[in-house]
């Protein structure tokens, strides 16, 4: 099966529809899949749930999709550096699901393991519990916390051979990983693409059996969120 395709907007054709849930990989800029978030914001699909541990920034990444108005309701970690993702949550445009990030993780880890909900201590007592199922466990009460699973997963990687089996590299290896898994179809930005055994089976983090498309990034931007310097 050949899963390579010529560029994001070819290997998102006839995956995207309005409505649905995207998960993005990445961690603040780092490991975003841009070329894939670029070809979303190009075809204009709107009322998308977006599952990902951050919003972007302004103009770069999910970014983009918040300031074309494409997505209804976000559910992530952390949001704090998108002043337009700001602006919609407080003007009541934009539906939030703030999660701990530890618990998005695994929310992810478990939709892609079809486990459909488990138990953490993480939120109880604090506005993340309201409304959700508590059971004790050892003298402790835990949160039932619902696995999530997407429409689409968009995901980047370091490397991947033509079987889909993916590298990631370094910092990168984020929450890639969990997205991979808990997408019904998997759409996957890689900077090399090798032939199939090429790779190393032991250094093999995600199987090729969830990945469906891939194609070839070799220039990624490397985006710096708050660049400090000082002088000499």
């Amino acid at each position: 099966m050949n899963k390579r395709y010529p560029d994001a907007k070819s290997a998102l054709k006839g995956l995207l529809k309005d409505g649905q849930t995207l998960a993005v990989g990445g961690f603040g800029l780092c490991g975003i899949p841009e070329q894939l978030i670029d070809a979303v914001a190009e075809s204009g699909t709107h009322d998308l749930t977006v599952i990902s541990n951050n919003a972007g920034v302004d103009g770069i990444g999910l970014g983009k999709l918040l300031a074309n108005r494409q997505v209804r309701r976000m559910i992530a970690s952390y949001v704090g550096e998108n002043e337009e993702f700001e602006r919609q949550l407080l003007s009541g445009e934009l539906d939030v699901e703030l999660t701990p990030q530890g618990t998005l993780a695994e929310k992810l880890r478990a939709g892609g393991a079809g486990i459909p909900a488990f138990y953490t201590r993480t939120g109880v007592g604090t506005p993340v519990a309201d409304g959700k199922e508590t059971r004790e466990f050892g003298g402790q009460c835990y949160l039932l916390e619902h696995a999530l699973v997407a429409d689409v997963s968009l995901v980047k990687a370091w490397k991947a051979d033509e079987a889909g089996n993916l590298v990631f590299r370094k910092t990168a290896r984020n929450f890639n990983p969990m997205i991979a898994t808990a997408g019904r179809t998997t759409v996957v930005e890689v900077e090399e693409l090798v032939p199939t055994g090429a790779l190393d089976p032991d250094q093999i983090h995600t199987p090729g059996i969830f990945v469906q498309r891939v194609i070839v990034n070799p220039t990624p931007s490397r985006h710096i969120e708050k660049r400090t310097t000082r002088s000499a």
